[in-house]
């Protein structure tokens, strides 16, 4: 016996089954009959129908909001940023290579193949003092620490090297001091002390310090030259008097030498006057003067009453600085002149009283 399967249809509006001939559906209620008629659609998605300028214009509309949103979300969140030390790095530590040690590997040579110190493969490795290895020995090598450039230091332009490094020394303005004497001192000129010490007046003061710039010694008012060159040296002086070989009695208290000029003397230059007792062969006189004469003083005199001979001679020097004891040193300017000879005749030493 075979059962027939009834006549079914599909509802167009929500695709429910419903019975063959049926009016209305039962599911979603749509009237069939209206349908079958055509006055109502069947179901389906709506048609919308838009002009081109208003769908550019809403085109145009997605993409403003599309870019203001994009923008929005890559803008950097505004909050408390940390801000770590500048000893700290956000670059984390390398891992440390791997090295098999080969044979005849020792830790220096293997230091130099990877720019490292042995310290560090002792370090690394937890190796004796004597950083012993063996073959196949798996040692970590730790990644050479990079070396800082220092900061340029600041350049000196050429005015504060050359007073960096000129050698100097500071005076203290004794009593009876002046710029002029001080300045022949030390071998400098006037101009010179003046311009190191902002002086504008050749005038100093008891007491007053006074910066040396000894590395200006011989040099001119501009400072020191290059290659300094040193002047020719003087001819020897021409002695005038006394006449070679003339006799001074007791009488005579003091002798006055004298010689012709050399020429114009410089600033640090002077004539060196030296007198012998060749009698006496110990007693010698020697002193410094700018004049072309020299009085020799009455107690350069002998003390006996037999005539003592007496040779002298003159010979520019130079100033060329103190010594340790603040005295002038002087160094040849010329030549020696020829020596001359007088005698003299001393009264005797008086008698002790006992």
């Amino acid at each position: 016996m075979t059962s027939e399967t009834p006549t079914t249809e599909i509802c167009p509006t929500c695709g429910s089954r419903v019975s063959q001939g049926a009016q209305k559906c039962v599911v979603c209620g749509t009237d069939l009959t209206k349908i079958a008629q055509g006055s109502i659609r069947p179901g389906g998605m709506p048609v919308v129908t838009l002009s081109l300028p208003l769908a550019l214009g809403l085109l145009a509309l997605f993409l403003i909001i599309g870019a203001g949103t994009v923008y929005y979300l890559v803008q950097p969140e505004v909050g408390v940023v940390d801000v770590l030390p500048p000893t700290e790095t956000l670059t984390p530590s390398p891992t440390p290579l791997t090295y098999t040690v080969q044979e005849g590997d020792l830790c220096t040579s293997i230091a130099f193949q990877f720019n490292i110190s042995v310290q560090s493969i002792i370090l690394a490795n937890n190796l004796d003092a004597n950083c012993s290895l063996f073959v196949n020995q798996a040692l970590s090598i730790p990644h050479p620490t990079p070396t800082v450039t220092p900061l340029p230091s600041a350049t000196l332009n050429p005015t504060e090297q050359y007073v960096a490094d000129c050698s100097k020394v500071t005076y203290e303005v004794q009593a009876n001091d002046t710029l002029s004497t001080i300045a022949t001192n030390y071998g400098l000129s006037i101009e010179s002390i003046k311009r190191w010490n902002g002086l504008v007046l050749d005038q100093v003061n008891l007491g007053q310090v006074l910066v040396i710039p000894l590395c200006e010694r011989g040099s001119g008012p501009g400072g020191p030259t290059p290659t300094p060159t040193a002047p020719p040296p003087y001819p020897p002086a021409n002695l005038l008097l006394p006449l070679d070989g003339a006799p001074f009695s007791r009488s005579d208290n003091t002798i006055t030498l004298q010689w012709a000029s050399i020429g114009t003397l410089r600033e640090n230059e002077w004539y060196q006057v030296t007198v012998l007792d060749v009698t006496d062969g110990e007693k010698q006189l020697i002193d410094t003067v700018l004049d072309t004469k020299y009085i020799v003083p009455t107690s350069f005199r002998p003390n006996e009453t037999v005539a003592h001979v007496i040779r002298w001679w003159i010979q520019p020097v130079r100033q060329v600085g103190v010594d340790e004891d603040g005295l002038p040193v002087y160094e040849p300017a010329g030549a020696i002149s020829l020596p001359r000879v007088f005698s003299w005749t001393g009264a005797a030493a008086p008698t002790p009283q006992p």
